[in-house]
């Protein structure tokens, strides 16, 4: 006989709801259970983590965590846009907004809601708080008739919802209550550089401010007055100042709740009423509630153990440890971050106020074990940080290197070091032994193990650590590790540039028709062919724009130009070391006037041009070429920039001319393609106005020469370059670089910058230093003839395109239409013109 399915209902669709039922799903509970989950919103569950990302582009779908049909495909019913008003425990029945239904087991998963201070005024129009897509909606419709904006709230949250503010062109203010931002994850001198930061972005901080009363502002919608009676007025107030547990279902139905909210879990996820399970965060366990997504995760994995009657792993709560990218700005902390949980802890600090970052390092009484740290500015040694603290691993005769700048002395934590016990993915609680454990159980490959185990299919901020452990653990099984740069090619990057360089081929179908693989379609792919562009690029330097090359390029490379957010293009001219001449600086403005251009003067001592259309780029570089301007590259993998201060020329303290330097070496190398884009900078001084310490080539100014730094990068893994050589002539600078930069071309695998190359590279700097300085390998001059050849051979992409009328008629929005593309909206924004 047929067993009737038990009634499972699941209140709340959030993330931490939805990873339940996928847990149900995986382990077949639906055989089980007919499951019902009710969610209050009106979208289905999506990723709160990049909630937002709804500002700059991506819309609910995009956001979401399922197909739309995925639920009714699994037979799950989903129930959207009806809130559980009640809990009738007696008669096992949830009482919604449309009815009644029964269960036999139930779980919440009813979240959180943003807290919003008790303070007067607070529920006047235009004071909003951001947690939801529809809160998102709402902050987007005020912000159209607000120029000012104000947060309350300087945690995490807070500066998320800054962000959001100051993307949607409002002048942002935040308001902390506390002495510094976040003050649950960085100390006083971590939230001093924070502030430095991110006021740097033009967003006000006030701290130590407490908000008495909201009333009608004279220049703003808004005026808040502060306890010693200042006042800060806005158009817009948002409130993010804390979460609280929706558990106002739980506590009307009587079960055990905390004294401070939240309903009491066990380690089985179970409340006090043994049919009622309680996950996420409106969960209490251990008188504590978890506020990340990792450790709600994993309270759904144990709640569907506990669902079908498992003895598996229980919840023993979870580590706090956070890695954060606020406003563009880097913020770590691990495990007991300010030290005041650890009897006898001792304290390590770091901090370089010119490059702005901030490393805390917190250990044993005895010196062996790491119990925190506390990163601002720069998370690049999270990771190793992060696997010292989780796993108890004996710090190094000196744990302070583990925070100093780079070094060749510096202790590395390879694969090896890790223990089975090691968490990999803390959103899916994904250890090494996991891994292993897939592997033996004959997944071979990096797709295989995520696919099973979930690893890196969260936040993705695993991805480089799994993928090194993956290849760690195949190599030491004996497997040998595929690193064919795609399913044409059984080949590296590195081994194609060899087979183009020694076989003379110069196109891709040559190239395919010798060396591709034969069980594969012929015409590549997107990983494949920008690379072999790339590599024909770097050794024969043809014009990307023939008919050979051209289908291998991606969008950018197609049209010169980088495609905006809004189909629109950017036009880039090179401004060799930033020096213009006023003429040319007219002839710019006068293009940006008649095209109706954006006008931004980057960091990289550039003028970008945003909004071109398509079919307008060939008339506007004509009138630049004219003007003596050629292609800047800004939409390629070659040189960008050689950022450069004044130098010896004006200032009083440059020893060298690094205005000279920095033109004579962007004219050098401006047309050397390379695995990834590459940046310079040029110092007439150790003052480093330029900056050369954080670019891929770095020169400084010294009195008996040049000091040469490599390696070096910003973004999103900022790295500090590495000094290569020091007092170099100008002709030995040169050849250096020459050196360097041919052997990296040659060397680096696609898409890698030099800061990783140089990471990956056996031997490390030492090696470098002997291949390029000393010539070990003795292939100096070939090197020097190559870049050379790349230098004379070099011409304008631009004007090469502008010269053929083939090359042209690529540039319409339409083939069968000359009329401009009709879905380009643009909207005016102090004085300039940026999408709609």
């Amino acid at each position: 006989m047929n067993t009737p399915k038990q009634h499972l209902i699941i209140i709340g669709n959030g993330m931490v709801g939805h990873h339940l039922v996928e847990q149900l799903i995986e382990r077949g509970a639906t055989t089980r259970y007919a499951i019902t989950v009710f969610g209050e919103e009106r979208h289905r569950a999506y990723d709160r983590v990049h909630l937002s990302e709804y500002f700059t582009g991506r819309d609910a779908d995009a956001l979401a965590l399922s197909d739309v049909d995925w639920y009714a495909a699994n037979g799950i019913e989903l129930r959207l846009s009806e809130a559980v008003t009640a809990i009738d425990r007696d008669a096992g029945e949830v009482v919604t907004t449309k009815g009644r239904t029964p269960y036999d087991r139930l779980v919440l998963a009813t979240g959180s809601y943003p807290f919003v201070p008790p303070i007067p005024g607070s529920d006047r129009p235009g004071c909003l708080v951001y947690r939801t897509l529809d809160d998102l909606d709402a902050i987007r419709a005020a912000a159209e008739s607000a120029s000012t904006g104000v947060v309350v709230g300087g945690g995490l949250l807070g500066l998320e919802a800054a962000n959001a503010l100051r993307g949607l062109t409002l002048e942002t203010a935040v308001v902390e209550f506390a002495p510094r931002l976040m003050p649950m994850q960085v100390d006083g001198e971590g939230g001093e550089l924070l502030r430095e930061k991110i006021e740097a972005l033009g967003v006000q901080v006030h701290t130590d401010r407490a908000t008495q009363h909201i009333e009608d502002g004279v220049d703003a919608s808004h005026r808040m007055v502060f306890q010693d009676d200042k006042v800060l007025e806005a158009d817009l107030i948002v409130f993010s100042a804390g979460i609280r547990p929706r558990d106002e279902l739980a506590r009307d139905s009587a079960l055990e709740m905390g004294e401070r909210g939240g309903v009491v879990i066990d380690d089985r996820c179970l409340t006090s009423d043994p049919a009622i399970l309680a996950i996420g965060e409106v969960a209490l366990w251990n008188n504590s509630i978890f506020g990340l997504v990792a450790p709600g995760y994993r309270m759904a994995k144990v709640a569907a153990d506990t669902l079908l009657g498992g003895e598996g792993e229980s919840f023993r709560g979870a580590d706090m440890s956070t890695k954060l990218k606020l406003l563009g700005v880097d913020v770590g902390a691990i495990g007991d971050a300010h030290g005041d949980r650890t009897p006898g802890a001792r304290v390590f600090r770091y901090l370089d106020q010119l490059k702005q970052q901030y490393r805390k390092l917190v250990v044993s009484s005895d010196g062996r074990r790491l119990v925190g740290a506390m990163l601002v500015g720069d998370n690049s040694v999270y990771d190793t940080l992060l696997q010292y603290y989780s796993n108890g691993l004996d710090l190094p005769e000196d744990p302070a290197s583990l925070i100093l700048p780079s070094s060749e002395g510096a202790p590395t934590l390879g694969p090896d070091a890790l223990p089975e016990t090691a968490t990999i993915c803390s959103c899916h609680n994904v250890t090494k032994g996991n891994i292993c454990a897939s592997i033996d159980g004959g997944a071979g490959d990096l797709a295989a193990i995520k696919g099973e185990t979930k690893a890196s299919t969260g936040c993705g901020g695993c991805t480089a650590l799994l993928k090194s452990v993956v290849e760690h653990e195949l190599e030491s099984r004996g497997v040998e590790v595929d690193r064919s740069i795609c399913e044409h090619f059984a080949h590296t990057r590195q081994a194609l540039y060899d087979i183009v360089r020694v076989e003379g081929i110069k196109t891709f179908s040559e190239l395919m028709e010798v060396h591709g693989n034969p069980e594969t379609h012929r015409l590549g792919c997107d990983i494949c062919k920008p690379a072999v562009a790339s590599i024909l690029a770097s050794c024969f330097n043809e014009p990307i724009t023939d008919a050979a090359h051209i289908p291998l390029q991606d969008t950018n490379d197609t049209f010169m130009a980088n495609m905006q957010k809004n189909g629109t293009y950017s036009v880039v001219p090179r401004v060799p070391g930033g020096e213009i001449t006023p003429e040319k600086l007219v002839v710019l403005g006068q293009v940006a006037q008649k095209y109706g251009l954006y006008t931004k003067v980057t960091g990289g001592q550039r003028i970008d041009l945003f909004g071109a259309r398509l079919e307008d780029l060939p008339d506007i570089w004509s009138e630049l070429l004219d003007a003596g301007f050629e292609t800047g590259h800004a939409y390629a993998k070659s040189l960008r920039t050689v950022k450069s201060c004044v130098g010896s020329t004006w200032c009083r303290y440059g020893v060298q001319d690094s205005v000279g330097m920095a033109i004579r070496l962007e004219h050098r190398y401006k047309g050397l393609r390379s695995p990834h884009k590459l940046k310079f900078g040029v110092s007439g001084c150790t003052r480093e106005c330029a900056e050369a310490q954080g670019k891929d080539i770095g020169v400084i100014a010294t009195e008996h020469g040049w000091n040469l730094y490599v390696c070096g990068n910003g973004g999103m893994r900022p790295r500090h370059a590495e000094l290569f050589a020091t007092d170099l002539d100008d002709e030995r600078l040169v050849q250096l670089i020459d050196r360097f930069l041919m052997f990296y071309v040659r060397t680096a695998d696609r898409l890698q910058r030099t800061s990783v190359w140089r990471e990956n590279l056996e031997g490390g700097l030492d090696y470098l230093k002997e291949v390029v300085i000393d010539d070990r390998l003795g292939i100096g001059e070939a090197l020097e003839r190559q870049m050379q050849r790349v230098v004379d051979t070099y011409q304008c992409e631009w004007a090469n395109a502008i010269d053929d009328p083939e090359k042209l008629k690529r540039f319409r929005s339409f083939v069968n239409d000359s009329r401009p593309d009709p879905d380009i909206i643009v909207t005016e924004e102090r004085g300039q013109l940026r999408p709609a």
